[in-house]
C-alpha cells in the first residue's frame, strides 16, 4: 500500500511540472521581443529629457511606434553619438534611433531601415554676422561641429576651415553663443528647435539648405530585425500614424519619403578593410601628433600646479586661521569634485557669467584646459606637501632655530629639502594621473591624442584597433614617466647617490 501511494504521488508531481513547463513555454512565446536601441537624448526635438528625467522626442515616439505595429517592445540604452556604430558593430544593441544620417560609409558599416525622416544641413551663426551665407562663405573661418556627423564631414571639406568637434550639438551651440567659433554646421530641425526653445538667444539658420538628408534607423549588418523594423516602419507611414507623430513635433505635414535613401545604399561596393597592422601604422602619425598636445598639457599643468599647490600646501598649514581654511576649501572643493564637470564650468560656464556682467571675457580651448588641470592638480600636491612637511621630525625644526635660522629659512634649507625627496613617489603618481586625465578634455573639443582617435573611429568604424593604439601610447607614455620619476628619487637620495659612486 505504502508502494503503489509513493509511486501515484510520484506521477502526480511528474504531472505538474510538466504542465508547468507547458504553461510556462507557452507564456514565452507569447511574449514579445525586446529590441535594444541606442540612444543618445541630448538632440532635441527627436531625442532628449523632459523635465522629470523621461526620455522623448520624434525618435522616440517613432521607435515605439514601429515596435507596436511590429509586434516588439523597446529598451533604450544610453550611447554617445560616435559610440552607437562601433556598438552595432559589436552587437551590444540591436537597433539605435539617434537622427542618423544614411550615407554610402555608414551602410558598409551598418544596415539601415527605410529613411524615416527629410532633412538638411543649415548654417548658425551670431545674429549681425555678415557675409557667411554659404559653404563658400566659411573658407578661412572657425566652425564647431558634432562629431561623425554629416556636418563634421561637410565642415572638413571647407578649405582653410578649422574645425572644432564635440560630443553634443548642445555643445557646439553654445560653442557659437560664447563667441569662440563663426559658424556652426549641423541639422536645420536640431538647430532650429534649439534656437526656439533653449537659452540660445543672438543665433540665427542662414541661407538654404545646405544638403538633401534622409535619416534612418540603423541595425548591425544583416541583422535579422532590420525586416520587423522596415514592416513597422511601412505600417506607420501608411496608416497615418507616422503624420500624427510629425504633427506632434514640428507642426507640419510630413514630406513624401523614398523607399531607399539611394539606389544602392545596402548594396554599396565594399572595398576591402584594411588590415588592423596597416590601420594603425596609417593612423600613427595622426595619433603621434595628438601625443605632443598631450604631453604639452601635461606638463604645464603639472609646473603651474606644483607652484600653486606648494604654496596652497604652505597656506594649509598656517596659524592665520582664514588662511588655512580657504586653502582647505579650495582643496575640497577641486579633489570632491568631477575633473570633467571643472571643465565644463570653467570653459562653457564662465564665459556666460562674465558676459551677464557686461564683460568680453572667453578662454580658448588650450587656456581652459591649462586652467582646469592645473587647479585640479594644485589641490592633490597640496595634499602632498603638507604631508610631506609634517612627516619631517619637529626635532629638526628646533635644531634650525638653535642655530639661528628663522622660519622661512629653516623650511627653505632643512624642512623642504627633505620632504621633497618623500613627496617624489606621490608626485609621481599624480603626474601619472594628471597624465591619463588629460584624455577629459576632449569634451572641449581638444584634440589631444584620445581626441584624435576619437575622431579617426568616427571615420573608419574600427574602434578595437584605434583605441589600442591609444592604450599603448598612454602606456608608454606612463612607464617613462615612471623611470624618470624613479631616477628622480634615486638622484635625490644621497645614500643612493654614495652607493653609485662606490660602485
Amino acid at each position: 500500500m505504502i508502494q503503489f501511494r509513493g509511486t501515484r504521488f510520484l506521477r502526480s508531481l511528474l504531472l505538474s511540472l510538466l504542465c508547468v513547463l507547458i504553461i510556462g513555454g507557452v507564456g514565452r512565446t507569447q511574449e514579445k521581443p525586446v529590441l535594444t536601441v541606442a540612444i543618445e537624448p541630448v538632440f532635441a526635438p527627436f531625442e532628449f529629457r523632459s523635465p522629470n528625467g523621461e526620455i522623448q522626442g520624434f525618435d522616440v515616439d517613432l521607435i515605439r511606434a514601429v515596435g507596436e505595429a511590429a509586434g516588439f517592445g523597446v529598451e533604450f540604452r544610453n550611447i554617445t553619438f560616435d559610440g552607437i556604430i562601433p556598438s552595432l558593430q559589436a552587437g551590444t544593441v540591436d537597433a539605435a534611433v539617434a537622427a542618423m544620417t544614411i550615407t554610402e560609409a555608414r551602410s558598409k558599416a551598418v544596415s539601415f531601415s527605410r529613411p524615416y525622416f527629410k532633412a538638411g544641413l543649415a548654417i548658425a551663426v551670431r545674429k549681425g554676422t555678415q557675409g557667411i551665407k554659404t559653404l563658400d562663405d566659411l573658407k578661412g573661418k572657425t566652425i564647431a561641429v558634432q562629431i561623425g556627423t554629416t556636418g563634421a564631414k561637410t565642415a572638413q571639406a571647407i578649405p582653410g576651415a578649422k574645425i572644432r568637434t564635440f560630443d553634443a550639438a548642445v555643445l557646439a551651440l553654445q560653442e557659437l553663443k560664447n563667441g569662440k567659433v563663426d559658424a556652426v554646421i549641423q541639422d536645420s530641425p536640431v538647430t532650429l528647435y534649439a534656437i526656439k526653445t533653449g537659452n540660445l538667444e543672438g543665433i540665427e539658420v542662414v541661407g538654404q539648405l545646405l544638403t538633401e538628408e534622409f535619416y534612418g534607423i540603423p541595425l548591425p549588418l544583416n541583422s535579422p530585425n532590420l525586416s520587423r523594423v522596415n514592416r513597422g516602419l511601412t505600417t506607420i507611414l501608411q496608416n497615418g500614424t507616422y503624420a500624427q507623430i510629425y504633427q506632434k513635433w514640428f507642426n507640419a505635414q510630413p514630406p513624401q519619403l523614398p523607399e531607399s535613401a539611394f539606389a544602392n545604399a545596402q548594396t554599396a561596393q565594399k572595398k576591402p578593410p584594411l588590415g588592423s597592422l596597416s590601420l594603425i601604422l596609417s593612423a600613427l602619425p595622426t595619433l603621434l601628433k595628438g601625443t605632443l598636445i598631450t604631453l604639452q598639457l601635461a606638463a604645464v599643468s603639472v609646473f603651474l600646479g606644483l607652484i600653486a599647490g606648494s604654496l596652497i600646501g604652505i597656506a594649509r598649514l598656517s596659524t592665520i586661521k582664514p588662511l588655512s581654511w580657504a586653502a582647505r576649501a579650495y582643496i575640497e572643493f577641486f579633489r570632491g569634485t568631477p575633473l570633467l564637470v571643472q571643465i565644463f564650468m570653467i570653459y562653457f560656464g564662465l564665459p556666460p557669467i562674465f558676459q551677464s556682467i557686461g564683460l568680453s571675457f572667453t578662454f580658448n580651448q588650450f587656456t581652459a584646459a591649462i586652467v582646469a588641470l592645473s587647479c585640479n592638480s594644485a589641490a592633490y600636491i597640496a595634499e602632498i606637501v603638507r604631508g610631506g612637511i609634517q612627516s619631517i621630525e619637529t626635532g629638526q625644526s628646533e635644531a634650525a632655530q638653535s642655530l639661528g635660522l628663522d622660519s622661512v629659512q629653516t623650511l627653505q634649507y632643512v624642512i623642504f629639502p627633505q620632504a621633497v625627496r618623500r613627496m617624489l613617489p606621490p608626485l609621481g603618481n599624480t603626474f601619472i594621473s594628471l597624465l591619463k586625465d588629460t584624455s577629459l578634455v576632449a569634451v572641449i573639443g581638444f584634440e589631444e591624442v584620445f581626441r584624435q582617435g576619437n575622431l579617426i573611429v568616427a571615420e573608419n568604424y574600427r574602434p578595437f584597433e584605434i583605441y589600442a593604439a591609444v592604450a599603448f601610447i598612454y602606456l608608454a607614455l606612463t612607464l617613462l614617466s615612471s623611470q624618470g620619476f624613479s631616477f628622480l628619487e634615486h638622484w635625490m637620495d644621497p645614500a643612493k647617490r654614495h652607493q653609485s659612486v662606490k660602485h
